[in-house]
């Protein structure tokens, strides 16, 4: 069962998301975390460009003795909630197994090398496969679902995965927080985004 998909974001009056970049600085707050705790998830979910900048570590090493399944590897099942990584090709080395005290849950493809999977191993990261080469989100929410209970979860960007959920057809819901700053800025990233070759990519129309 897929789980409800809330898309939550915060951005300026222009609607881009790259806070550093607003005036007046510190427009917003900790709106964002508030909204976040508000709505409550079983899971919230990034992309690898958001959740590098959680990561305390360097990439794991190239090579390995060990292989391993290409089956879920979860650590705990318990949580009150989960911070959900989108990280394709197994770039990010996280030295630490959870933000905030939300164990990380890396959604990887098959390709990953298990020297990576060894260092997610090491770490206490749990982690599922979504596809051989390229990602599937609607397998990622279905196997989160099913592993962790995940019935809720929080879309938080960046505007690449935003983009590609909604292309999918996969959000449910949109809470928008528009903050009294603006960018003004070309091609800052914006709420919901797009790589060069998806362009001309629609999203589906919901009923």
């Amino acid at each position: 069962m897929k789980p409800y998909v809330v898309c939550l974001m915060a951005s300026s009056l222009d609607g881009k998301t790259l806070h550093s970049r607003w005036r007046p600085k510190g427009a917003g707050g900790d709106l964002f975390e508030q909204v976040h705790d508000e709505i409550a998830g079983d899971a919230w979910l990034i992309g690898r460009t958001t959740g590098s900048e959680f990561a305390k570590g360097q990439p794991y090493p190239q090579t390995s003795s060990e292989s391993f399944p290409r089956e879920p590897h979860v650590v705990r099942k318990d949580a009150a909630a989960y911070g959900v990584v989108l990280d394709a090709r197994g770039k990010i080395g996280w030295s630490r197994a959870d933000i905030g005290g939300d164990p990380i849950v890396v959604v990887l493809t098959e390709q990953v090398a298990d020297s990576h999977l060894a260092g997610l191993r090491r770490e206490g990261v749990s982690y599922i496969f979504a596809g051989k080469t390229e990602l599937d989100l609607e397998l990622a929410l279905e196997i989160l679902n099913r592993e962790l209970g995940v019935e809720r979860l929080l879309l938080e960007g960046g505007g690449t995965t935003n983009g590609a959920f909604l292309r999918a057809g996969l959000v449910d819901e949109l809470n928008l927080i528009l903050c009294p700053a603006i960018d003004g800025s070309r091609g800052a990233p914006s709420v919901f985004d797009s790589r060069e070759d998806e362009g001309d990519v629609r999203a589906p129309v919901r009923a």
